[in-house]
């Protein structure tokens, strides 16, 4: 055995102070030339990561404010088409209530033309009716009296006492 300082390791000796000298100088090497450059990319590349998160956020807000407006842009087209739809049913209703009031105008008009052309075609008949039918009366009843009705006024008076008695007996008969 040796000498007891020699053989304790806890206690340092020459190697030790040369180790740590040695390790004193790799770590102020790596804090003066090493750390700087990994330190300063370390920054720059969390810059970066800032920098597009922000960015990121950004074009998160642009999205969501042009979906707000996309969203508000469909609602308002959903409003007009529904504003349109009201206007053309409004003008589809009046177009038809419009077109109902002619058509029953026009049937309103061809009907009374038509009751005044039947009028009209009654009076036409009703005399000429009256004009045989008085001819007829008087040549009868001058066969039947035996006198002639050549005197126009009793003539017609004749004529016309008959039409009555046609006119009476029809109505008669119609009720």
């Amino acid at each position: 055995m040796g000498n007891i300082a020699e053989d304790i390791f806890l206690l340092p000796n020459g190697t030790f102070f040369v180790e740590l000298a040695v390790f004193l100088f790799i770590v102020f090497a790596l804090m003066k030339w090493i750390l700087p450059p990994i330190n300063k990319a370390l920054e720059d590349r969390q810059n970066q990561i800032r920098t597009s998160l922000e960015a990121a956020d950004v074009a998160a807000a642009d999205a969501a404010a042009a979906d707000a407006e996309r969203r508000a842009a469909l609602e308002e087209g959903r409003r007009q088409a529904s504003e349109l739809i009201a206007t053309a049913q409004a003008d589809r209703a009046s177009i038809v209530d419009g077109a109902r009031k002619e058509a029953t105008d026009a049937a309103a008009a061809v009907t009374a033309r038509a009751e005044a052309s039947l009028s009209a075609e009654r009076a036409s008949t009703l005399a000429s009716l009256r004009r045989e039918v008085g001819t007829l009366a008087i040549t009868l009843a001058g066969k039947v009296v035996g006198e002639s009705l050549a005197d126009d006024e009793r003539a017609r008076a004749t004529v016309d006492r008959f039409i009555a008695d046609l006119e009476a007996q029809a109505n008669g008969a119609s009720n």
